[in-house]
């Protein structure tokens, strides 16, 4: 790091910066300059632990040797190469090694650069899967209140968190929501999956009604809802939806941009619930957060609906510049390796009993009003402090940074998702410290 971005915030003026408060930021920086492992290191040389994978994305912890070489090497042999017309041969490796752990039945997969435009190419590729089989009436898509895909047009329309959408004027038009299956009154302080909300699944039966299901093309939810405050769907709240949109013709989109890649202890969620949609978007985990990359799965009925025609005509128009980089396609073939070689997934299969005692052992910290978990997510709610929305969270955030841990903030939730391979004195240490923080902050 320059000593330039050190010597005032003035410096720092440039960089208008994604989903941050710039002027509190700017004021009192929180600047990492390198990583390793488990751990972050800051401008001042304090090590961070990260509870939070980064952003939900270094699954594998941070600058792991195999996914480090891999890029190096790419980067030396084929830096770049067109994704349209054109191939190279990483791309078509990963492609393989991918569907090789998606559920069974779907070996297609469509590159895209992160997860928002994953949630875009699977809106489009459902409305279009029903337009190439003749059945064009279908152009509805169907979010859920509290749901995050992403920040482009189509994802914060069927997306429901009110800060994401307030500002952008209509956003898509024939998009409807389901509730979210929060229940405070009979879930709060649940272990796992909550007994109650099954039957909020029918409430897709009410929005076929109110639409003709006829006109419905997809119905798009997170498997576990992670950057609204981590919402564990109710016991079999799943697969009532897959029914539901099996009876009526319906694609299902699980989006896995947070819980694909081993989040909850198997490689999709989708395996974990056992429930199979009809296409999966993914990132983050795909590339361990190291370079720009996202997947979207389908099943092949999908995928071979579109291949129709004349052989040289372009089947989906649809795609992006850097759809299956070179450098990135390395990565992610690294990150797969990692994740096999150590085991990983299983892993967090050990561990997670031991994560979920220590969440829950917060339950009677000051101002908790809820904790949750699932694999190796986790939720600590807080009592918002009157008139002042989401600063008891953010006041936490800030002190447990300055003693060294890593958490994420969403509203006055405190959402943990540390690297799969944290120890469980890592898991004491993040817990402590919340613990601490929280009796600071009020």
């Amino acid at each position: 790091m320059s000593n330039r971005l050190n010597a005032t915030p003035n410096d720092l003026r440039a960089f208008w910066m994604p989903f941050t408060a710039n002027r509190q930021f700017k004021q009192n920086p929180r600047m990492f300059v390198s990583a390793k492992d488990m751990h972050f290191k800051t401008a001042e040389g304090r090590e961070v632990l990260d509870g939070t994978a980064g952003l939900w994305c270094v699954n594998a912890g941070h600058c792991r040797p195999l996914i480090t070489e891999a890029i190096q090497k790419q980067a030396a042999e084929l830096d770049y190469a067109p994704a349209f017309q054109m191939g190279h041969p990483k791309a078509f490796e990963l492609a393989n090694r991918l569907v090789d752990i998606t559920p069974e039945g779907m070996d297609h997969v469509f590159y895209t650069n992160s997860g928002s435009e994953s949630v875009d190419t699977a809106l489009k590729i459902a409305i279009a899967y029903h337009r190439a089989k003749g059945d064009g009436s279908r152009f509805r898509l169907i979010g859920r209140e509290r749901g995050y895909h992403g920040v482009n047009f189509g994802g914060i329309s069927v997306g429901g968190i009110v800060s994401n959408r307030k500002m952008f004027g209509t956003l898509l038009t024939g998009v409807d929501h389901m509730p979210h299956t929060h229940l405070p009154q009979e879930n709060s302080f649940t272990r796992g999956e909550p007994e109650h909300g099954a039957n909020l699944a029918d409430e897709l039966e009410r929005i076929c009604a109110l639409h003709d299901p006829s006109t419905i093309a997809a119905v798009i939810v997170e498997p576990v809802a992670g950057s609204t405050g981590v919402l564990i769907p109710p016991k079999g709240y799943l697969q009532r939806l897959r029914n539901i949109c099996d009876k009526h013709g319906i694609l299902l989109i699980f989006d896995e941009v947070i819980t694909g890649y081993g989040r909850l202890g198997a490689p999709f969620a989708a395996q974990y619930f056992g429930v199979t949609p009809d296409i999966i978007t993914s990132a983050k985990g795909l590339t361990n957060g190291v370079i720009p990359m996202g997947a979207v799965f389908v099943k092949n009925e999908i995928h071979d609906a579109f291949m129709n025609g004349p052989e040289h005509m372009i089947e989906f128009f649809h795609g992006y510049t850097y759809s299956g980089n070179p450098i990135a396609s390395a990565a992610a073939i690294a990150t797969l390796d990692t994740y096999r070689d150590e085991g990983l997934f299983e892993r967090v299969g050990d561990i997670a009993s031991y994560w979920e005692d220590a969440i829950h052992s917060l339950a009677d910290a000051p101002n908790v009003i809820d904790t949750r978990n699932l694999g190796l997510i986790g939720a600590i709610e807080l009592a918002p402090i009157e008139g002042q929305p989401t600063k008891r969270a953010f006041s936490a955030f800030v002190r447990a940074y300055e003693k060294g841990v890593l958490i994420r903030t969403t509203g006055d939730i405190i959402a943990l998702s540390p690297p799969l391979i944290v120890e469980k004195a890592h898991i004491d240490q993040i817990v402590e410290t919340i613990r601490e923080v929280l009796g600071e902050v009020g």
